[in-house]
C-alpha cells in the first residue's frame, strides 16, 4: 500500500520520512494542496530504479537487434570467449 504524507512532513517529519523510506525500501508519495507533488525515496531504492530501467533499456535493444536480424554469437564462439 503506498505511503502518501503531505508537504509538510518533510520539513515537520522529515527524519521519520527518512526512516520509513529506508525501512520499507518504497516511495513516499508527497501532497501538495491535496494533489500530488513528487516522490521521496531512500537512494539504495533509486539505484536500484535505475539499474532495472539499464536493464530494460538493454532488453530492448538487443530485441531490436533480433527483429534486425542479428541472430547473434553461436554456443561455440560464446564458449570460446568465456573460456579467455
Amino acid at each position: 500500500m503506498p505511503v502518501i504524507k503531505p508537504i509538510s512532513d518533510l520539513r515537520n517529519k522529515a527524519k521519520e520520512l527518512s526512516a520509513i523510506c529506508h525501512d520499507s525500501g518504497e516511495p513516499i508519495f508527497i501532497t501538495k494542496n491535496g494533489e500530488g507533488d513528487m516522490v521521496l525515496m531512500s537512494l539504495a531504492a533509486y539505484e536500484r530504479l535505475q539499474a532495472q530501467l539499464e536493464l530494460y533499456r538493454d532488453l530492448d535493444e538487443a530485441e531490436a537487434d533480433v527483429r534486425g536480424g542479428d541472430l547473434g554469437a553461436g554456443v561455440q564462439t560464446v564458449r570460446r570467449r568465456l573460456k579467455r
